[in-house]
């Protein structure tokens, strides 16, 4: 088997011409030792590139480097003379180190959960694009030869991703024809097979719809060694890609960048066509529902970048919870909780994650600590946008031995607390015009929780909640919308302490969903309440209790 490297891209192509011109040169007696010094350093930067672009990506996987390993030592050619591929197949086929963690990379940016691929070959592009993928994420990867799921599958079970890859073999169209039957969609699709079928599978998955939304559409080779442009060339399969790619550029459905990586890779994305340039037989109402409000999708609707947040509790539970979820919706946050620890604790835990966070210590049912807390976000970022007042305290005991000390208590944290920290937060949102109050209130607002005593905790937040009401209501046409969330019983280390453990199983036979809440179940509905698709919300009790309060 021939070990000689084949130029296989446009940088490959000119390092290989320009060490042939260096060498005529360097032999010929009559060339200036300038151009031979030109041709030299043209030679170094040339040849020098794909080197360091290797150096520089992140390190592949020890399956991915053992499979590209195994990929370029195998025999194809005496495989293809033993019957076993249909075609003989050259190793240069590889996706690759830098271009299969460009894939990777397209993935983690784009959120993508399904993936096609058309053109599986040995299954490098693959593995690479299924280690971007969510735990619950999936690739369908097509390929013609059974012969390379064969060779593929031992390296896929070897590595933890590899369960979210399904090869289907044969034909592609057919494939395609299936999943398209099946209702299927891609958040990405990676085509990498026979040039000349390139056109139909990409009209075949847009005509179906098979690109989700907000779908990426990535094609391999689209530059082929340089015989896309070059317009001498008669290579069929650089003709076909020369097609394709005016193709891209004419069809008003899509955009489109070729990166000129390895061999050429095209990013192709949809675009929302005009309804008037749409050739169809329906008349298209072009408003906000078509666009989107402001032209915004309803997912980008309820972004939070650029706004700032603030979080009381947040050291811990549901608190944390809620700093985390602003954070990744593109919040800066403050963590605001009474233990200093735990407040710089979860602000380090954003940090990590990339979120603008501050640490901020306070006690809620001390005004001068409220105030303090919202001049310390004002001045260190100009405004409050989102203010989550979640910080709460339960003591349980008999309605007729609850103390004075312990209703007191209750009610200057859960709800005197709330309520100044509303007032203080309000006074700059009404002055902004514009701002988002999110309190954490409780099922024990609407029903009384058994067979725990808490008095003083269930009526401060029944209180909590007409607190809400009437701050929404008032403030809501100067721009302040004031909601609240009630959570049931959420399931925290504390739930599983020795006192309460008994109570579990009674709890669980109240509530219709089986289990308790955990923080993860709240989120949603913070991030909902925070952003720009509630507006019209206010005054809202967001009841979140797995239907414990209907029984």
């Amino acid at each position: 088997m021939s070990t000689e490297k084949v130029p296989d891209t446009p940088v490959e192509v000119i390092v290989d011409l320009l060490t042939k011109a260096r060498d005529i040169a360097a032999a010929c007696g009559t060339v200036p030792e300038e151009l031979i010094g030109h041709l030299q350093r043209a030679l170094e930067i040339s040849s020098g590139l794909d080197d360091y672009l290797e150096k520089m990506t992140t390190q592949e996987s020890e399956p991915l480097a053992e499979l590209y390993k195994k990929t370029i030592s195998h025999d194809w050619d005496r495989v293809h003379k033993e019957g076993k591929t249909m075609f003989r197949l050259p190793k240069e086929c590889i996706t690759g180190h830098v271009e299969g963690q460009t894939l990777k990379m397209l993935i983690h940016m784009s959120h993508a959960k399904r993936v096609l691929e058309i053109g599986m070959f040995t299954g490098y592009g693959a593995l690479s694009m299924a280690e971007g993928l969510p735990e619950d994420g999936h690739l369908v990867a097509c390929e013609l030869e059974p012969y390379l799921k064969e060779f593929a599958q031992p390296i896929f079970d070897k590595s933890p991703h590899g369960k979210k890859i399904t090869v289907k073999t044969g034909s592609a169209m057919e494939s395609l024809k299936e999943l398209a039957a099946a209702g299927e969609q891609f958040d990405m699709v990676f085509i990498d097979a026979d040039k000349s079928n390139y056109i139909n599978y990409y009209n075949f998955i847009l005509d179906n719809n098979m690109l989700s939304l907000a779908g990426v559409l990535c094609v391999d080779n689209s530059l082929f060694k340089a015989k896309v442009y070059l317009k001498d060339s008669k290579d069929s399969n650089g003709l076909a890609l020369r097609d394709f790619n005016q193709f891209i550029s004419n069809d008003p459905r899509v955009e489109q960048v070729i990166v000129p990586l390895r061999d050429g890779l095209s990013l192709i994305r949809r675009v929302s066509m005009a309804p008037e340039g749409s050739q169809s037989q329906f008349k298209i109402t072009d408003d906000e529902v078509f666009r989107g409000v402001k032209g915004r999708s309803i997912l980008d609707r309820m972004r939070l970048d650029g706004k700032v947040a603030y979080v009381t509790g947040a050291g811990q539970g549901i608190g944390r919870a809620f700093a985390h979820a602003l954070g990744e919706a593109g919040a800066k946050v403050a963590v605001v909780d009474v233990d200093q620890v735990k407040a710089e604790t979860v602000a380090h835990e954003l940090f990590l994650k990339g979120i603008n966070s501050i640490a901020i210590t306070a006690d809620i049912s001390k005004p001068e600590d409220v105030q303090k807390m919202i001049d310390t976000v004002v001045s260190k970022w100009g405004a409050i946008h989102i203010a989550c007042n979640n910080a709460g305290i339960n003591m349980n005991s008999a309605s007729e031995d609850t103390s004075l000390e312990e209703w007191d208590q209750t009610f200057s944290v859960n709800l005197r607390g709330t309520f100044m920290c509303c007032q203080a937060a309000g006074r700059v949102m009404l002055k902004q015009g514009y701002g988002k109050i999110i309190n954490t209130a409780s099922m024990a607002s609407l029903i009384v929780p058994h067979p725990q005593k808490q008095l003083s905790y269930n009526t401060s937040k029944a209180g909590v909640v007409k607190l809400t009401q009437t701050l929404g209501t008032e403030w809501i046409d100067r721009g302040v919308r004031v909601n609240c969330i009630s959570p049931g019983i959420v399931d925290t280390p504390l739930i599983h302490s020795e006192e309460l453990r008994p109570l579990v199983q009674r709890w669980l036979s109240d509530i219709p969903a089986g289990r308790l809440a955990q923080v993860t179940d709240l989120q949603a509905a913070v991030v909902y309440l925070a952003c720009d698709a509630s507006d019209y919300m206010t005054g809202h009790n967001l009841v979140i209790e797995g239907g414990q309060s209907l029984w």
